[in-house]
């Protein structure tokens, strides 16, 4: 009989968006009729904007003309969308070429594919609490030990905690990969450039790289804030930095990211092309190349008329985020994030995460995100995201002053 993968049967039981779903099921078939407020999982609402849809029509209507017609595009992707995407760098003040940026179908799969080119017993640290996929990947790949306790033995954990704004220290010891965010899901910290710096010190001091997913940073309007690590001195030598066109242009069922690798950065065994070469090779191998649709549009959303219409969108769901924040707070709630990233992250009444979740569902209808789903720092907080439409945000936070018994 075949074998498999061992390492799957290491990970903590389900997948912490596929258990909110499950019990929601649960709610809502034993409550037909009644409506379910969701402001868990961070999907889009508002709907493509109208220059993206334009170029995405014109790339479809391309595609059914013999003449126009195209099949495979490069594995690293629309060299008009790489150099648009260097271009943006650019204005950040930070030099990124072309051939350091490789498009693909979204920051998720990069950071649970990333990983594979580094060797299975680098050691990992992480953020505690962590986007999910950054953990599980590491886990899929051999690279922890059992889960024990709410932690997986071999994985170095990054502790973020209201006493340290929720951005952590670098490690105290030595790791080979650091995983971060920023701004962060689910706290909604963004990290200073002071911040940033330690671990850029840290990781050229120690040979480490650090994968830094900036998914978030269009959604950063505090100018002294960094959006990309590479607006750190150094950080090209020791930084890959992920992002998508996910949240700032609703691409989440588009499906289009991109990461960059800088040929700056080196690695035992990586040959003189260096990581670059590596993850090109990577690339070639297992990817055909993001969707070329997909890719008409990401190339529109980087417009100026583009960044215009998705910088209203991005308005739209941050004064959404103010909603939450503030009317939480109203009602007593220690509220966190929700100022420069579309999470807000709450501390919950003397209760768990999960039996808060559970509370807010069936008392007030309201979905959120446990915190104890993305670490063990995370018990503790829920999370609710800004991307739900306005009416539902505010009918949320109205139920929960209305209904929520403490």
């Amino acid at each position: 009989m075949v074998k498999c993968n061992p390492n799957y049967g290491k990970l903590a039981a389900g997948y912490l968006f596929p258990e909110i779903g499950r019990r929601v099921k649960a709610f809502t078939t034993g409550n037909p009729g009644v409506k379910v407020m969701r402001l868990g999982v961070g999907d889009t609402t508002q709907p493509l904007e109208p220059s993206i849809v334009k170029a995405m029509h014109a790339a479809v209507d391309g595609l059914s003309r013999e003449d126009t017609y195209s099949g495979y595009g490069d594995e690293q992707g629309n060299a008009a969308l790489r150099a648009a995407i260097a271009a943006w760098y650019g204005e950040r003040g930070v030099t990124v070429e072309g051939g350091e940026v490789f498009v693909s179908d979204g920051a998720k799969c990069d950071s649970a594919n990333i990983a594979s080119i580094f060797a299975s017993d680098s050691v990992v640290a992480v953020q505690d609490p962590a986007y999910p996929v950054y953990v599980d990947s590491n886990v899929i790949a051999g690279r922890t030990a059992s889960f024990k306790d709410g932690r997986y033995e071999g994985l170095v954990y990054l502790p973020c905690t209201e006493e340290n704004g929720f951005v952590p220290s670098p490690p105290s010891g030595k790791v080979d990969l650091i995983y971060l965010c920023s701004p962060n899901n689910p706290t909604g910290a963004v990290a200073t450039r002071e911040q940033l710096a330690e671990f850029v010190e840290y990781a050229r001091a120690n040979g480490a790289v650090i994968i830094f997913d900036a998914a978030y940073s269009f959604f950063i309007t505090d100018s002294s804030l960094p959006r990309s690590i590479y607006e750190i001195p150094g950080a090209a030598e020791c930084a890959i930095e992920l992002s998508s066109f996910s949240k700032f242009a609703g691409f989440t069922g588009v499906r289009l990211g991109w990461s960059v690798v800088p040929k700056a950065l080196k690695g035992d065994g990586c040959g003189d092309g260096g990581l670059n070469a590596l993850w090109n090779r990577r690339q070639c191998t297992m990817f055909n190349g993001a969707s070329n649709v997909a890719q008409a549009g990401g190339l529109a959303a980087l417009s100026p008329e583009g960044r215009e219409e998705c910088g209203k969108t991005i308005e739209y769901y941050m004064e959404n985020a103010r909603v939450i924040r503030e009317g939480l707070s109203s009602l007593g709630f220690k509220a966190y994030g929700g100022v420069n990233a579309p999470f807000a992250w709450v501390k919950t009444p003397g209760v768990g995460s999960w039996e808060f979740f559970d509370k807010l569902l069936n008392e007030c209808r309201v979905v959120c995100t446990p915190g104890a789903g993305f670490g063990p720092c995370g018990e503790g907080f829920v999370r609710f995201s800004a991307f739900g439409r306005r009416e539902n945000v505010q009918a949320a936070v109205a139920s929960i002053r209305e209904n929520l018994k403490l």
